[in-house]
């Protein structure tokens, strides 16, 4: 259930959340907002629909039994710390939003665009870390032996 596009899903559903909303909390709380925010709001906001949109695509199509449901909350969960612990890193959510909604689409809809299927959308980040030789695979001794 948890692969590479889950969590590229989450991200751009969580961020793309706390994107187009940030505006909003940071007037009434007083935050921060950075220019874009603060000069042309509707920039910030269009980038996080639609990351906010492509997320929930993704889920939709999903479906319950594999993870939609889930992925909707913990998009939900993301977009709350990232707006109401972090404040000023929506600022950062600007650069993310575009990059993992982007890593979204091309994962998920490389196939039905008559691409060949991208490995690593439908891998686990473990199977994808271990495939990049970023960590080593562990195998344990034998019952009965002696690990030196």
């Amino acid at each position: 259930m948890v692969d590479n596009l889950f969590l590229l899903a989450v991200a751009s559903l969580g961020w793309g959340l706390s994107l187009a909303t940030y505006r909003l909390f940071a007037r009434s709380n007083g935050w921060p907002m950075g220019a874009l925010h603060a000069d042309l709001p509707v920039i910030p906001v269009l980038i996080g629909i639609f990351g906010l949109v492509a997320g929930l695509l993704f889920a939709s199509a999903r479906g319950a039994d594999d993870g939609g449901w889930v992925i909707i909350a913990f998009g939900f969960v993301l977009a709350a710390v990232w707006t109401g612990f972090l404040r000023v890193g929506s600022q950062v959510a600007l650069f993310l939003v575009p990059v993992v909604t982007f890593l979204l689409l091309l994962g998920w809809l490389a196939v039905p665009l008559g691409y060949s299927e991208r490995k690593w959308a439908t891998e686990q980040p473990t199977e994808t870390l271990k495939r990049r030789g970023l960590i080593q695979e562990q195998t344990l001794p034998a019952p009965g032996t002696r690990a030196d």
